[in-house]
């Protein structure tokens, strides 16, 4: 009977999608919410700080606004994993590029603007050099990504001439040679030539074969499709490497291929060059192609290959899975020339027993002797941290026990054993220990700050406790392990450490605010006990000063602990009577009743609004429930998903009951909303419990047999699990829902699961069983929205509708 009950459950829900078609309704344009939502999405944001090296100077970065339609409508190439811009080889989408520059002295305070921009520049990938007297960044044009530098001691900007950067792939396409003398960079190739012009008569059909070999993948999106995208794809992610000197001159090096990775070494005598090349595959993106791992030298002369890695198609559909042979590949950053990397000894299988799972290896220049062993671990990689002190952290973790240990290494000496230093759950964030603080040395290589001559290394965390978040600085002696607290965040404040200014730890940046001041940047002498504050930007949403905010707690039927974050519009007295209250939520899994249980948050964190947040909302006077938990436990051998529906329903419960039983929530006038995992979430509890008026569900996935080889934190796949699948997909259980429903998408969703046709398949489904439902598909817009256009016609909606179903008023805007 089971063989056959799924059976009968995917020919549903393949019926139901042929079935439906979702008719459109006539267009009006984009809409503008009530104009106290609108001033607070055009409020001024305050800017991101960079701290220099040398600690002497702070980098003010002035955000742009959200960006408008038509820059977000402009031609994008979607392929292999990435979106592009095809006319000038950079990423289509950048949330948030900067438009002003402003050096602020630590010492004084004096502030330099910085010069010579272009009018209305992007700014983005900024990076101080190792020897803090300059400054590189790009600046995006239509046509090309350039390449800027700033002298920190005259603040003029200036353009590297010749240069045109190419900026396809993730993360900063450039990197500081040792000590600032320079700059490798990514170009788009001089002598590449036009772009493929796609056939009008295809060559061909487009055929996959597998031979008996097992190949899972998630459901990727923006994969190659034929021929064609093959082509484009080799035509504009082909770079050459350049060597810039300080003179301003500019040398192109080696050989031009699909480079991914132009890493100098920290001596700056060697480059780190990962390149992909053939054969591609239409399964998986780019990350899993095949690839060519080198070191170059200043010439471009190959010195050493040392691998050359097949296509991963095959690597197992489970958490911790990792391609067999050696991976991520890195410099030794205490040491000249010595690469490092690790290798899977369980062939890359979470699902074999095995005492080992990784091994680390190390490969001194000039990278002609065998590899040295470091470190064996029982779990994956995390990272290595390396000192200049002649020591490093090792850090590993487990996903399916959720643990993570940190190892003390000494690379250098002989007969060294490794020594565990953490051994804890990554779920428990009140025993978390913090990060170990980092900064760059003299070469501009990334290396541990350590203290006491090597002995200790500072560490800095959230602080989570009962109480809320309570960010803290400690210093921790490698030898005894003792622990000393040099700073914690005290109320009424919540105050989080930007970066330790000395060596001792005595003098610290921090980041400060309060619910009602935004948050600034202030210097703290811990031996005199002194704080003087660094800037003084202004609030930028007045109109939101007295709002309440609370973090509170309760407790869910079974005995778990749950928490929130209650927010009352300014003004508000119980006296008035309850509030329609809109609930924003995000489930999350945990191995473990206790972690999930822990408090996060604080209740002293400034009232910071988002152009798509939910606390726009208390400009409209709801009560916002913010970040309700929706822990799904799943202890010892048991899975989470197993009792998805009622822990959700328990938890959403729960948390009505508490807004309720304060005296602010009116029961009958009670909304749910979510993105994304949380828009599953809202369908689910639309679905499955009458406690709700209405739901708004934003770039959400809905059937998940769309996404049978997993899914958030499910790891078996739908032939493993359909009855799971099954249960926990509100499509398959459309007729149950009857609260009306708000669903909004992207047309552009990129993101894994979250196919567009999850909503429009979902809307088909209610529309077809007489639920009360609309349907907005925002033109060009990926997972999460940008155009002020969309953002705001979004939040058109989403205000009608929750006005109309859960005040029980017609909006007349």
């Amino acid at each position: 009977m089971k063989g056959f009950h799924n059976h009968i459950c995917l020919l549903v829900a393949l019926t139901v999608l042929a079935t439906f078609a979702a008719p459109v309704l006539a267009q009006e344009g984009y809409k503008t919410p009530p104009k106290e939502i609108a001033e607070l999405v055009d409020a001024p944001v305050t800017p991101d700080l960079s701290l220099s090296p040398d600690n002497e100077w702070a980098l003010l970065m002035h955000r742009t606004s959200l960006p408008s339609i038509a820059e977000i409508a402009k031609p994008e190439l979607r392929i292999a994993g990435l979106r592009i811009d095809p006319a000038n080889n950079g990423p289509s989408r950048v949330r948030y590029s900067y438009n002003k520059l402003v050096l602020k002295s630590i010492a004084d305070g004096k502030e330099i603007e910085i010069t010579g921009l272009p009018d209305e520049p992007s700014i983005g990938n900024v990076s101080w050099s190792p020897c803090s007297k300059a400054i590189a960044f790009t600046v995006t044009t239509p046509e090309a990504v350039e390449l800027w530098v700033i002298v920190a001691a005259g603040g003029k900007a200036t353009r590297i001439e010749g240069v045109r950067l190419n900026a396809t792939f993730y993360g900063i396409p450039y990197s500081w040679l040792a000590g600032g003398k320079g700059i490798i960079c990514k170009t788009v190739p001089g002598d590449r030539g036009p772009a493929p012009e796609q056939p009008r008569i295809p060559d061909g059909p487009v055929i996959q074969e597998n031979i008996g070999k097992a190949a899972p993948a998630p459901t990727y999106q923006d994969l190659l499709k034929n021929q064609f995208d093959e082509a484009l794809f080799e035509y504009y992610m082909s770079a050459r490497v350049a060597v810039i000197l300080q003179d301003g001159s500019v040398e192109a090096i080696g050989q031009a291929g699909i480079i991914t990775v132009a890493e100098p070494s920290p001596d700056g005598n060697y480059i780190l060059v990962e390149t992909i090349h053939r054969p591609f595959s239409y399964l998986i993106p780019f990350r899993r192609f095949p690839s060519r791992v080198e070191i170059w030298d200043l010439d471009g002369n190959v010195v050493k290959q040392i691998a050359d890695l097949p296509l991963a198609e095959e690597i197992p559909i489970a958490f911790d899975a990792v391609a067999t042979g050696p991976r991520e590949f890195g410099w030794r950053q205490d040491s000249p020339a010595s690469l490092g990397w690790v290798e899977a000894a369980d062939n890359g299988d979470p699902n074999v027993e095995a005492e080992v799972r990784d091994k680390v290896y190390l490969l001194p220049a000039p990278f002609e002797a065998d590899p040295v062993h470091l470190i064996d671990l029982g779990l994956r990689l995390r990272r290595v941290q390396w000192s200049e002190d002649g020591l490093a952290l090792v850090t590993s973790r487990w996903w399916k026990t959720r643990r993570t240990r940190t190892w003390l290494v000494r690379p250098d000496e002989s007969g060294a054993e490794p020594r565990l230093l953490f051994d804890l759950s990554y779920e428990d964030r009140y025993s978390d220990p913090g990060e170990p603080l980092v900064c760059q040395n003299e070469a501009g290589a990334t290396v541990l700050r350590t203290a006491d001559g090597g002995k200790s290394v500072f560490l800095s965390g959230r602080g989570a406790s009962p109480e809320g978040d309570r960010p803290f600085l400690d210093k921790i002696n490698l030898e005894s392990v003792e622990t000393s607290r040099l700073w914690r965040s005290e109320a009424p404040y919540y105050e989080q450490l930007e970066d330790v200014l000395d060596e001792a730890g005595t003098k610290i940046l921090t980041r400060r605010e309060s619910v009602d001041e935004p948050p600034n940047y202030f210097i703290r002498d811990l031996e005199q006990g002194s704080i003087t504050a660094l800037t003084a930007f202004p609030h930028p949403m007045p109109q939101l000063l007295g709002v309440t905010k609370e973090l509170i707690t309760y407790k869910r039927d079974d005995g778990v602990d749950l928490s929130a974050t209650l927010y009352l519009p300014p003004g508000y007295d119980t006296a008035q009577g309850p509030l329609p209250v809109l609930m924003w939520a995000y489930p999350r899994e945990f191995k473990s009743a206790s972690a999930a249980s822990q408090v996060s948050g604080s209740p002293y964190s400034f009232v910071r609004v988002s152009p798509t947040s939910a606390l726009l909302f208390l400009a409209r006077g709801y009560a916002v429930l913010d970040g309700p938990t929706m822990p799904i436990i799943g202890e010892g051998d048991k899975e989470p998903n197993d009792t998805y529906v009622k822990q959700l329903v328990a938890s959403a419960k729960a948390a009505i009951d508490e807004v309720v039983r304060r005296g602010v929530g009116d029961p009958k006038k009670m909304a749910i909303g979510g993105h994304s995992y949380g828009a599953f979430m809202v369908a689910n509890l639309l679905t499955h419990c009458d406690l709700y008026a209405a739901g708004v569900a934003r770039s959400g996935a809905y059937n998940r047999s769309l996404t049978p080889f997993g899914f958030q934190s499910e790891e078996r796949t739908f032939w493993q699990a359909s009855e799971i699948y099954f249960a926990m997909s509100p499509f398959m259980h459309a007729p149950e829902v009857n609260e009306p429903i708000l669903l909004i998408h992207g047309q552009a969703d990129n993101n894994s699961g979250t196919f567009p046709i999850q909503s429009e398949r979902y809307y088909a489904a209610l529309k077809g069983h007489g639920a009360i439902v609309r349907l907005v598909m925002l033109p060009h817009e990926s997972h999460g929205y940008q155009a002020r256009e969309s953002v705001m016609h979004m939040l058109w909606e989403t205000s009608r509708w929750l006005d109309k179903y859960v005040k029980g008023e017609e909006p007349n805007y």
